[in-house]
């Protein structure tokens, strides 16, 4: 790429990243997004709670998300891995794996979010397929289905409560010593979901779909549906080198809207909201985006 000076950099280059990018676009920004190509949900096979893409492919949204952003000149795409920023007296440089340097005075960040997967065997063949997260994303397609919880404590029966709303046929599966208060355990038990606190060997699937869990005294439960929020970390350390600071929960830190700790820095997507959907991610990259414009016209008029 002859040109590595921008107006701004957006890195990564899902649904929240092509966002920004056409609201930077159809700015007139001189942008450029860079793209690694590794989406967090790779594995999903439909999304869902997007008006007008319901049901569609993930890649597919992708697809025709950059088909219609190429559309825009002044937006230009860089497909490879962002490993190191720094800050310079005109704003920002982000350098590559394959060793090239861009510039920008703007920085938005939708890298997203790498999920750790559990020392449970079966559980990454299963994650996005029917090991899910969010029931407004995937609940409609397993309502009433025979489903589980991986939780525990305030978290879980947190977790219960929402998923109570699509089935009645849930159990919550600790997989350890259970630590609900009594009054927890009584309001569980009163809505007739159990407790099993036997330690998980193995889910079994085909092809993802989740048949039976095996447990390690070599029981077994049937199930065709798991809810489960895996530990995650940020897919990029990047704004972390740049400064940028982080929630308790390991989420880029919004001071307001899409603005991170650090002047210049926007963020958008998983990497900073627990509301983990397509829709959302869209959302918010769209307002960084216009957030980025405003900020460089107040600069310069």
């Amino acid at each position: 790429m002859e040109n590595t000076d921008f107006e701004v950099i957006v890195i990564g280059g899902s649904y929240a990243g092509l966002s920004a990018a056409m609201s930077l676009g159809r700015s007139l920004r001189k942008t450029l997004l860079i793209d690694s190509g590794k989406p967090c949900n790779a594995q999903t096979p439909h999304s869902h709670n997007f008006l007008t893409q319901d049901g569609q492919t993930p890649k597919q949204i992708a697809l025709v998300g950059k088909e219609q952003v190429s559309n825009y000149p002044t937006i230009h795409f860089y497909d490879g891995l962002a490993t190191n920023g720094q800050k310079t007296d005109a704003g920002f440089e982000i350098s590559t794996a394959a060793g090239d340097t861009f510039s920008a005075k703007k920085l938005i960040f939708a890298t997203g979010l790498k999920d750790q997967m559990p020392d449970m065997r079966g559980y990454a063949e299963c994650w996005g397929i029917s090991v899910i997260h969010c029931p407004y994303c995937h609940g409609y397609e397993v309502k009433h289905e025979k489903t589980g919880i991986l939780g525990n404590g305030e978290a879980g029966f947190e977790y219960a409560k929402l998923i109570s709303n699509w089935t009645k046929d849930l159990t919550i599966f600790t997989n350890s010593p259970a630590t609900f208060t009594p009054e927890q355990t009584e309001k569980l038990s009163g809505h007739r979901i159990r407790i099993v606190e036997k330690v998980i060997a193995e889910l079994v699937h085909e092809n993802g779909k989740v048949a039976k869990i095996i447990f390690d005294d070599h029981s077994e439960e049937q199930i065709t549906a798991i809810y489960s929020r895996p530990v995650f970390k940020q897919h990029s350390d990047i704004p972390e080198q740049l400064g940028c600071a982080l929630t308790e929960n390991g989420l880029l830190k919004l001071e307001t809207f899409q603005q991170t700790s650090v002047p210049g820095i926007y963020a958008a997507g998983d990497n900073s909201h627990m509301a983990r959907s397509v829709a959302m991610a869209v959302s918010a990259g769209s307002m960084a985006g216009a957030l980025i414009n405003r900020e460089l016209i107040e600069e310069a008029f």
